[in-house]
C-alpha cells in the first residue's frame, strides 16, 4: 500500500498513515480534559493531530522525533486542515522508507553553497573578504551551514533554509547598492551572509528541530556576535592588520538586523548598510512565509486562512 503523504490528504478523509511527530503538546480544553495535540510530519509537510481523551502517560510515550502509524479523520476548522486521531501507534524508524520522511531535498544545497563562495569572491575589501572566506572555508560552519533550517517554525524552516535565505539576502544586496550607491556593497554583502550565523549554534537541527541550551539562554543574536569575533581574532593572527572600524559595522548588523528592540534587538539599525539590510531580511523572511502559507492552504477560497505571525490573510495569485 502506498503512502498517504501530507500534501495529499484532503478534508473529510479516512487517514491511515505514518508519519514523524515534529511536535507534540499536552493540553487541556475548557473542561479541563486532556488532550495531545502533535505536529505530524513527512517530507511533503505538516499537519496538526489532535488525540482525545490523553493522559500523562500517553503523551510520555508518544515523545518528538518518534514515527507513528496513525488512524483519523481530517477535517477543515477555521480553514486550517487538521487530523482527529482515532489510533496511534509507535512504528519502528527501521520499517519505514526515511526518503519519505527526508525534507533535504527542498533545496539544492551544493548549488547554493557554490553561489555563497562566488559572491564572496566579489567582496573587494579584504578585511570583510577574508573575514567572510574564513567562515567559507571552515568545514564545521560549511556542514552546519548546508542543513540548518532559518527558524523553526517562522520561515524557510527546513534543512538547507538558511543557505537559501543567506544567499537570497546576498544577492538582494547586491542588486539594492547598485540602485543606492551611497551603501558600501561589501559591507552590506557580508552583512547579509553572517546575521544569522549565530543560528549554526542556537538550534539543533541534525535531529528534531529545537533550541540548544545556549541558543535559549544567549540567542542568535549575540552567538553571531561571539561567532564573528572568534573568525576575526583567527584572520588576525595570520598577520593580517585587521580594520576594527569595519569589524564594528559588521557587529552592528547582526545585533540591529530585527529592527526594534521589542523584536529582540539590542540595537535599532544606525548605520545606512544596517537599515537597508534589516528591510531586505524582513522582506525576505516575510515573502517565504506568505509563499508558504500558500502553498499549504487547502482550501478552495480566493485568500489564505488568517496567519497570526503574518498579522493577516493573503490573496493567492
Amino acid at each position: 500500500m502506498p503512502k498517504l503523504f501530507v500534501s495529499e490528504i484532503q478534508p473529510q478523509m479516512q487517514v491511515d498513515a505514518a508519519f514523524r511527530i515534529a511536535d507534540r503538546q499536552l493540553r487541556a480544553n475548557r473542561q479541563g480534559n486532556l488532550y495531545l495535540l502533535m505536529q505530524l510530519q513527512d517530507r511533503t509537510g505538516v499537519i496538526s493531530a489532535m488525540r482525545w481523551n490523553a493522559d500523562e502517560k500517553l503523551a510520555e510515550r508518544f515523545v518528538k522525533g518518534s514515527f507513528v502509524q496513525v488512524q483519523g479523520a481530517s477535517q477543515l476548522h477555521n480553514g486550517i486542515l487538521q487530523l482527529i486521531v482515532n489510533q496511534i501507534a509507535l512504528v519502528d524508524e527501521k520499517t519505514l522508507d526515511p526518503v519519505d520522511f527526508d525534507s533535504g531535498n527542498r533545496v539544492d544545497v551544493e548549488q547554493l553553497w557554490n553561489k555563497l563562495g562566488e559572491l564572496i569572491e566579489t567582496i573587494s575589501n579584504e578585511t570583510i573578504r577574508r573575514i567572510a572566506d574564513s567562515f567559507y572555508r571552515d568545514p564545521a560552519i560549511a556542514k552546519s551551514f548546508c542543513l540548518a533550517p532559518a527558524g523553526i517554525k517562522t520561515h524557510h524552516a527546513y534543512p538547507g533554509g538558511l543557505l537559501e535565505h543567506v544567499v537570497s539576502l546576498m544577492q538582494l544586496a547586491d542588486r539594492v547598492s547598485s540602485h543606492y550607491p551611497v551603501l558600501d556593497r561589501d559591507l552590506l554583502i557580508a552583512g547579509a551572509m553572517l546575521h544569522d550565523i549565530g543560528k549554526l549554534e542556537e538550534l539543533l537541527f541534525e535531529g528534531e528541530l529545537s533550541y540548544s541550551d545556549a541558543g535559549q539562554l544567549l540567542g542568535h543574536l549575540v552567538q553571531g556576535v561571539q561567532m564573528l569575533d572568534s573568525k576575526v581574532r583567527e584572520v588576525s593572527e595570520s598577520g593580517f592588520e585587521v580594520d576594527r572600524a569595519v569589524v564594528l559595522r559588521l557587529q552592528h548588523i547582526i545585533v540591529s538586523h530585527h529592527g526594534y528592540l521589542e523584536h529582540g534587538s539590542p540595537k535599532v539599525p544606525m548605520t545606512l548598510e544596517a537599515l537597508a539590510f534589516h528591510y531586505l531580511d524582513e522582506m525576505d523572511a516575510k515573502l517565504n512565509a506568505a509563499l508558504a502559507l500558500i502553498e499549504s492552504d487547502r482550501t478552495r477560497d480566493a485568500w489564505t486562512t488568517y496567519n497570526p505571525t503574518l498579522g493577516r490573510k493573503i490573496l493567492k495569485p
